[in-house]
């Protein structure tokens, strides 16, 4: 009786270690994995590999998924890799953001557009608000045909917590009147009207030298002044027309880099497919 509870008692405490380490030997694998297709990367292309991948990961104590945008922390990362990069080595930064902090994003732009070799902002599926303002620092975007940019609009928060674009506070100042709204919106305009100010300042800084300072102008325009939603998806060819270096096609070795950025297990229903082609069974040869 003695030993059968001793073989359960082992057992529990193995199955205890098991749960508890099995998460980090995992990560510790994708983590080489990433960095081994890195080089593979660096080693092709002859440039020096910065990622920011944001993604829901499932790679957390328990499986609890964690939410990322861009904020200071990244910030602090991506431009202490861009310091450490040597000046005669290009940069491709790979890119895969909902946006984030204005802040951060700055810093990380302009950080980019100051080192001195070529600068390639790879998107595979998208790079919003933020990830936008990064990629402008670029002197060649390339973009998956189905990647898409975001508009550039400021977002001030309201004291409910909202976000509310800059430029519709504008609008309904000037329609409605300084003297028919709030003392609250009266403020959150002229905080609108700094921030799109700042903000189409900052879009020219990173593309006058590319675009001619006309067309960087048009552009900040384009991007901060309420001409498209916030969440609008800016294409290839819509990024074309504004006057971005956009090339259509990215290298395999992104996507199989993306692949190793797990994605949170949400259940959803009817999405489901097999990969192409199709993997021969062992022993079979492919018919032609």
């Amino acid at each position: 009786m003695d030993g059968s509870i001793d073989i359960i008692g082992l057992l529990f405490w193995i199955i205890f270690f098991v749960l508890i380490f099995w998460p980090h030997f995992q990560y510790k694998n994708l983590m080489s994995a990433r960095y081994n297709l890195i080089r593979k990367l660096e080693a092709k292309y002859k440039v020096t590999v910065i990622t920011m991948i944001h993604r829901q990961e499932r790679i957390a104590f328990f499986n609890i998924p964690v939410y990322r945008f861009i904020d200071i922390e990244d910030s602090e990362a991506v431009l202490r890799a861009i310091r450490n990069s040597p000046s005669t080595i290009p940069i491709m930064l790979i890119l895969h953001t909902p946006g984030g902090l204005v802040l951060a994003a700055s810093q990380i732009a302009q950080a980019l557009k100051r080192h001195p070799s070529k600068k390639i902002v790879v998107i595979p599926h998208y790079a919003m608000s933020g990830g936008t303002l990064i990629a402008l620092a670029a002197d060649e975007i390339w973009m998956d045909p189905n990647a898409v940019l975001g508009p550039l609009d400021p977002q001030i928060v309201s004291s409910k917590g909202l976000q509310l674009p800059a430029p519709s506070l504008l609008k309904v100042v000037m329609e409605k009147g300084k003297d028919k709204v709030s003392d609250e919106t009266l403020i959150m305009a002229d905080v609108a009207e700094k921030a799109i100010k700042q903000m189409q300042e900052l879009i020219i800084d990173l593309t006058k030298d590319r675009l001619g300072e006309e067309k960087a102008m048009e552009l900040a325009k384009k991007l901060t002044e309420g001409y498209y939603t916030h969440d609008y998806p800016i294409t290839v060819r819509h990024a074309r027309e504004l006057g971005l270096i956009v090339k259509d096609e990215i290298p395999k070795e992104i996507y199989e880099l993306m692949d190793l950025y797990p994605q949170a297990q949400v259940k959803r229903p009817g999405i489901e497919y097999l990969p192409y082609p199709l993997p021969t069974a062992p022993g079979k040869s492919e018919k032609k």
